[in-house]
């Protein structure tokens, strides 16, 4: 593992973050894990999380307020994910393993969705200031996602925060846990 990679993991244990998103470039779409196919001999395999609904959501509160990516216009990079509103699950697209969405997911309390925000790889710099405006709103639009959901404070019967506390939703078997 690199070393940057090392200390965005450890970054991302010291800190209880609950939503995240990589951006990318070359594609119009937003993945959700896993990204990793469950049978490594499959590819192009869906492979859902226990909180696929949770991470459809997310993924279509971006993808919905992308003017491009909401385009249904098939005359563009990412036509072929039109008709799946601009989101895929990450392994049914392409298989990999080591991902940051799938590491957030199974090793943090964080839900990591990946953005690819333009057809170019790698865009030239004037080509920036409209990649920013076309994202603009839809990353707003995410971040206003971290107040979906269920939050508050478990604390003991003193009112003092319990660290550490696991907490589980019945049907769901993905456990959070209590930052500091």
């Amino acid at each position: 593992v690199a070393p940057e990679t090392k200390a965005v993991m450890k970054w991302l244990r010291s800190i209880p973050f609950v939503l995240s998103a990589s951006l990318h470039g070359g594609e119009l779409v937003v993945t959700y894990p896993y990204d990793y196919s469950r049978h490594p001999m499959e590819e192009k395999m869906f492979s859902p999380t226990p909180d696929e609904k949770m991470f459809k959501m997310l993924a279509k509160a971006y993808a919905d307020a992308h003017p491009v990516i909401s385009d249904r216009s098939e005359l563009r990079c990412g036509g072929n994910f039109v008709k799946r509103g601009g989101i895929i699950n990450g392994a049914e697209w392409y298989s990999f393993t080591g991902g940051m969405a799938d590491f957030n997911y199974l090793h943090t309390n964080c839900f990591e969705v990946t953005v690819e925000v333009g057809c170019e790889k790698f865009p030239l710099e004037e080509e920036l200031f409209t990649i920013w405006h076309e994202n603009r709103d839809a990353l707003l639009n995410y971040m206003e996602m971290v107040h979906r959901g269920i939050k508050g404070i478990v604390s003991d019967k003193f009112g003092n925060p319990i660290k550490n506390a696991r907490i589980s939703v019945r049907g769901i078997q993905h456990d959070v846990t209590t930052g500091n």
